[in-house]
């Protein structure tokens, strides 16, 4: 598939620590709608939410592996909800992609977007299962 560039903005974010085919899934599913922005969750972030082992990859590194996806068209960290909004603003996104797991939680920044559509996760795979299984 091929690097759409179009007016429809999409937003898709997540840790994206060791990548895997689900997110390639994700990816690819996000760029039929528009050209896609990836928030990353910095490195404190993660440690918060993860746990001290994590992540596996840097920051700078895990944008670099997003920014080299063919499907994504830019990518930027964030650090705090309110700067997650922050950057979905800047981007002044249309959409936001999240996984089907999300559809009965609160979609941060939902509110500054005219749609949110959900992404059926492929069973069995995460990053945590992954690293757990080493």
């Amino acid at each position: 598939m091929e690097r759409r560039f179009t007016e429809v903005k999409v937003w898709v974010n997540g840790t994206f620590d060791v990548l895997h085919i689900g997110h390639i899934k994700l990816l690819e599913f996000a760029s039929q709608f528009g050209e896609i922005r990836v928030g990353i969750d910095t490195d404190d972030r993660v440690k918060q939410f993860k746990g001290e082992l994590r992540p596996i990859n840097n920051i700078n590194d895990r944008i670099y592996f997003m920014n080299s996806i063919k499907y994504v068209n830019s990518s930027v960290s964030f650090s705090t909800d309110e700067e997650l909004c922050d950057r979905i603003k800047e981007w002044s996104a249309d959409i936001i992609i999240v996984g089907n797991d999300y559809k009965d939680k609160k979609v941060i920044g939902s509110h500054l977007v005219k749609e949110v559509i959900f992404f059926d996760k492929i069973d069995g795979y995460s990053s945590t299962k992954i690293i757990e299984s080493k």
